[in-house]
């Protein structure tokens, strides 16, 4: 059996009951690492809590694993138990919808275990969850890369008065484009996308196309490390949200369509003074 277990957004304590019991029965645990982390990061000390909680050890799965080796878990999933453990909820992101599809094919049992994910937990701001449109993410613009295929998206959500949930850019254990080119892979340092590199990158967009989909007084409603107990939600213009400090990652923004009386009330309470 494969089981998917999510984890929640906060830390090793938001696994479910279920989600605890079917990874304390396996006998190998796998951790991916890259389309999301804990707010308490990867550090040794932050997995020694992990694996002191789970009472097993982890293995953590990085892009490359996940993406060229996981041929590797479905056999070891073919003969016993194993846990595929992921931040949030198991098919937050493709990448795992991929792994189910796999296992199928090749006979293996799966079984999800759901938790909490950016996608429910950001109703926390006070949008109303039915009222959000196509979700989108900003990739990290570079020198000779600047997609923004994400603005026909936020385009489409504003004009039927929708939010829109931006996931920024998160990578971990990248090679650089020049140890590609020399087929010897040199990682870059992890980097995490701040909404503030968000809003910078969005503004120049909209520069660009012309196409009005927002602009410097849109109100946004920037979250720092959702569902931890530090958690930060500041709601306002884009333009004054370039002068907020958001601290540490896991970053996100939302782009707030039309809003209802209620909504109103509770962004009152994250609004900029």
């Amino acid at each position: 059996m494969l089981y998917i277990v999510g984890l929640g957004l906060g830390d090793e304590s938001d696994i479910t009951v279920r989600g605890l019991e079917a990874v304390r029965s396996c006998s190998k645990i796998y951790m991916e690492a890259y389309t999301s982390l804990l707010s308490l990061g990867l550090d040794p000390a932050a997995l020694a809590n992990l694996e002191k909680l789970y009472g097993k050890e982890i293995t953590v799965a990085d892009r490359e694993m996940v993406e060229e080796r996981v041929d590797q878990v479905l056999l070891e999933a073919a003969d016993a138990d194993v846990a595929f453990l992921v931040v949030g909820d198991p098919f937050g992101a493709t990448t795992h919808t991929d792994l189910v599809v796999r296992a199928k094919k090749t006979g293996v049992q799966v079984k999800v275990i759901h938790n909490a994910s950016v996608m429910n937990a950001i109703g926390v701001c006070g949008l109303q969850l039915y009222r959000y449109g196509e979700t989108i993410s900003i990739p990290f613009f570079t020198e000779v890369w600047r997609p923004d295929s994400f603005y026909e998206k936020i385009q489409n959500n504003c004009r039927l008065g929708l939010h829109t949930l931006c996931l920024l850019d998160i990578r971990v254990k990248e090679p650089t484009w020049e140890s590609l080119a020399r087929g010897k892979k040199v990682y870059e340092p992890p980097r995490f996308m701040t909404v503030n590199t968000a809003i910078s990158q969005l503004l120049e967009v909209e520069e660009a196309r012309g196409g009005s989909a927002y602009g410097r007084d849109t109100m946004c409603i920037g979250v720092a490390r959702l569902g931890s107990d530090d958690q930060k939600i500041v709601a306002g213009p884009m333009e004054k949200l370039l002068d907020v400090d958001f601290g540490p990652p896991l970053h996100c923004l939302i782009i707030a369509g039309e809003t209802h009386p209620l909504e109103e009330e509770m962004l009152e309470f994250y609004k900029i003074k």
